[in-house]
């Protein structure tokens, strides 16, 4: 009997058993590097959110993984959202922070062959209030000047939460907005009323509004004319909110699917398919990090407001707006049909 022979078929035999065991869960990510794919250009409050998480959510992770941030901008961060659902490795090594409306985004543009649902929430870091403004030097100072005069507003595209935030507003209130998209984020749009290009943006976070951009709120360089949300602000008791403008429970309804998302407003996700243990891992170490004390100075440090939501509690919020029925849909739908 050729003993080597023996051997080295035990051996072989052996490293097959062994590969087809599955590596523990909590041995998976040692050595390993987390991307998180933010769909939105450097700068932005997207990017920042992440790169702020990226620092400290490793250190949660069993293995202790290295996290970095990949920016993938394009079609007002539908890009990212299609890269996720499509082409992203599925093992647990990317998250995704794609816009706030991603799960409901198909619902008004079947263009977007993907079902929100299979993205898996990992968290939130904070909720949100939208507002629309206006630069002061443009002369509105509340939202029904613009019955009577147009201004432009900056906007990424009309499939995201920027664009349909704009789209909403004109849609609902009668403002006389003219949309000029194209711009890769939210901050892009900021310098653009710096300079002058556009007079406007709706859709604007409020947080963003009194951390990064608190001096334009010292310098009274902007009005707020209008809030979004699901609630409205108490540190804007004056400007008109959004719902008071639906004028009936269908119009309501249809706001209320519409302005979901503002709850999970800085969401992570994960692709399709990840194995649950996994998730289970990356949704634990996100819950650690918005209680990690360096985490949250960090965040202070940064000028980003941390209210989490956890990803069961998001999943379970996207499940219950997706389930609304077909004519709260099509009336959703109506509100935030670009204009023609």
């Amino acid at each position: 009997m050729n003993y080597r022979m023996a051997f080295g078929a035990l051996a072989s035999m052996g490293a097959l058993l062994w590969s087809a065991i599955p590596v523990p869960a909590q041995d998976f990510y040692q050595g390993k590097t987390v991307n998180i794919v933010v769909g939105f250009s450097p700068g932005g409050n997207y990017d920042l959110t992440a790169r702020v998480l990226s620092r400290h959510i490793g250190s949660h992770i069993p293995g202790k993984p290295t996290v970095i941030v990949q920016n993938m901008t394009g079609a007002g961060g539908t890009t990212a959202v299609l890269h996720l659902y499509s082409r992203a490795v599925r093992d647990g090594t990317v998250i995704g922070m794609p816009h706030r409306n991603y799960a409901i985004a198909p619902l008004a543009n079947d263009r977007l062959r993907y079902d929100g649902r299979q993205l898996i929430p990992i968290g939130s870091t904070t909720n949100e209030v939208q507002i629309g403004v206006a630069w002061h030097e443009v002369g509105v100072t509340k939202i029904d000047d613009l019955k009577m005069r147009e201004i432009s507003v900056g906007i990424t595209s009309f499939d995201d939460a920027i664009g349909s935030q704009a789209v909403m507003a004109k849609n609902v209130t009668g403002a006389k907005l003219k949309m000029v998209s194209g711009y890769p984020g939210g901050n892009d749009i900021s310098i653009a009323m710096e300079r002058r290009e556009v007079d406007g943006q709706f859709g604007m976070s409020l947080g963003v509004l009194k951390t990064r951009l608190k001096n334009w709120l010292e310098q009274n360089k902007i009005n707020i004319i209008l809030q979004s949300g699901l609630e409205k602000s108490p540190e804007l008791p004056n400007v008109p909110f959004i719902m008071d403008y639906a004028k009936n429970d269908l119009d309501r309804k249809a706001l209320e699917l519409l302005l979901a998302s503002n709850a999970f407003a800085w969401p992570f996700v994960a692709p399709p398919g990840v194995p649950a243990e996994r998730i289970r891992i990356l949704r634990q170490a996100f819950d650690a990090t918005m209680r990690d004390p360096n985490f949250l100075t960090d965040a202070k440090k940064s000028r980003l407001e941390v209210n989490p939501l956890g990803g069961e509690a998001m999943q379970a919020m996207i499940e219950r707006i997706l389930g609304y029925d077909a004519s709260v849909v099509a009336r959703s739908n109506e509100i935030v049909a670009p204009p023609r």
